[in-house]
């Protein structure tokens, strides 16, 4: 009986994987060549957005995988319509020529666009701002709440109730609302209806931790 012999995945394709694993919740639109690839569970959400058409085959792949792409220059007209989507985008860019390049182009996340984290002129309307909030359970019941707006620098603060937070976030109506992973109950249950949600790891809420970001930001020694 002849041996059956397994396919190997492309250097690409392993590049590939490295970078969706560090980034496993944002859809990757991958440089090759003159195209934005999308591949696996990603290319399945591109094509449902966008409309574009989904193809599948090895791809340099073990198995076939599914593949939908478009032109670079059409980036401004597809980009929107993932974030708007509700899909938090990675941008994978060549970070060499690959004219010059030797083996495989160096390849790495550029720009990470989401809902609420955003500087593109094509996501932004002039009509209504584009906030991003975080809210994090503070003591006594209550919940910490802050709310900013990248694109111009407004930064709003508070602590309160649940009743009291949840008619903050419906006058503010953020974009996007980020939370401790691990946190559940009524609050999120509710919030999950009418806004876009994303768990953050809890080590990224230490205090420590937030105010050595915050004091490295405003380049300052004590808050």
């Amino acid at each position: 009986m002849a041996k059956q012999t397994t396919k190997k995945q492309t250097p690409m394709m392993r590049q590939f994987d490295e970078i969706k694993a560090k980034h496993p919740e944002a859809l990757l639109l991958f440089r090759v060549g003159d195209f934005y690839e999308t591949f696996g569970s990603d290319a399945e959400k591109a094509a449902r957005t966008l409309d574009i058409i989904l193809t599948k085959r090895s791809n340099g792949s073990a198995s076939a995988i599914a593949l939908a792409g478009f032109p670079y220059h059409a980036l401004q007209t597809y980009l929107p319509k993932l974030v708007k989507g509700g899909h938090r985008v990675a941008i994978v860019e060549q970070l060499e020529d690959p004219k010059t390049a030797k083996g495989l182009v160096k390849r790495g996340v550029t720009d990470m666009i989401t809902p609420g984290i955003n500087l593109n002129s094509a996501l932004l309307s002039g009509k209504e701002h584009n906030y991003l909030a975080a809210l994090y359970p503070a003591k006594k019941g209550n919940w910490g709440l802050a709310i900013a707006e990248i694109s111009t620098g407004a930064f709003f603060y508070a602590q309160h109730s649940d009743e009291k937070i949840l008619n903050a976030l419906h006058t503010y109506c953020p974009k996007e609302i980020i939370h401790p992973r691990d946190i559940d109950g009524v609050l999120k249950k509710k919030l999950e209806e009418d806004f876009y949600l994303f768990g953050v790891d809890t080590w990224a809420w230490e205090a420590q931790y937030t105010l050595e970001q915050l004091e490295a930001q405003f380049k300052t020694k004590g808050l």
